[in-house]
């Protein structure tokens, strides 16, 4: 894997609150070792968004798996704030594609959910859920279930109900994905001011590649070499969050090299 420098917008002498070293991942397909993951070198900042683009298949959501604890069998080294990850943890969470939602629960019933491990008490727990749902825009939503929301909506809770908790790591794969054009857009600048408005470490997998320069400090292209391995590329943005500015063209444009 090839690396550069985080962003000069971040203090390099800060200790990274993700750092991937060497990481390989295999599957056993048909009797057959598939490597999927090769030797995998990663810094992620205290405050970076940093977005992921590569073709479908190409280990990208295997290794959000990886970092969020899901999957243990790996070779390598996976820390968070300098500990290894051996489990799920509170201090990493996901946003997924589909929003998930538990459609027995109300809006503010699915965002309280994601505190049951928690040690605040239930005056602080319920205080915590009101304000997410007021940090998402949808405080008027929350004796509402999942079927009376829009797909943005219920992306919105989805958000809401990762960042309860308050992580130090927001893991977000594809959750833009499934929706209209028009919703994406915008949902992007919601997600962009949520992300700055908590202080969270983000890192999020997408197959837009307009997506990945608008929002990412930095973006890293996964790029299948040969069935068994992947390469890297990792370079800053040139651009910061303050505007909408770019074609498809030109943000093709910064790919065409890889």
């Amino acid at each position: 894997m090839n690396q550069i420098a985080p962003s000069a917008a971040f203090e390099t002498n800060v200790a990274p609150v993700l750092e991937i070293r060497g990481l390989d991942k295999s599957f056993i397909i048909a009797g057959r070792d598939v490597k999927v993951l090769a030797d995998v070198d990663l810094s992620v900042r205290p405050g970076e968004f940093v977005t992921i683009v590569g073709a479908s298949g190409c280990g990208k959501s295997t290794l959000l798996r990886l970092i969020l604890g899901l999957d243990l069998d790996y070779g390598g080294a996976i820390l968070v704030d300098g500990a290894q990850v051996d489990r799920p943890g509170l201090d990493r969470s996901i946003v997924f594609q589909d929003h998930r939602l538990l459609p027995w629960l109300t809006v503010e019933g699915n965002v309280a959910a994601a505190l049951r491990r928690s040690l605040l008490s239930r005056t602080d727990k319920k205080k915590t859920v009101r304000q997410h749902l007021e940090l998402v825009g949808l405080t008027q939503f929350s004796k509402a279930y999942p079927a009376q929301l829009s797909g943005g909506m219920a992306q919105r809770v989805a958000i809401a109900r990762a960042l309860v908790n308050r992580p130090r790591f927001l893991l977000l794969d594809e959750p833009l994905g499934a929706l209209d054009a028009l919703t994406r857009l915008r949902l992007q600048d919601e997600l962009k001011r949520i992300v700055q408005h908590e202080g969270t470490t983000a890192l999020l997998v997408t197959h837009d590649v307009d997506e990945a320069v608008h929002l990412g400090h930095r973006v890293v292209v996964m790029q299948p070499i040969r069935a068994a391995s992947l390469r890297y590329f990792l370079f800053p943005s040139r651009r910061g969050w303050t505007a909408r500015a770019w074609s498809s063209s030109v943000c093709g444009a910064r790919f065409s090299d890889f």
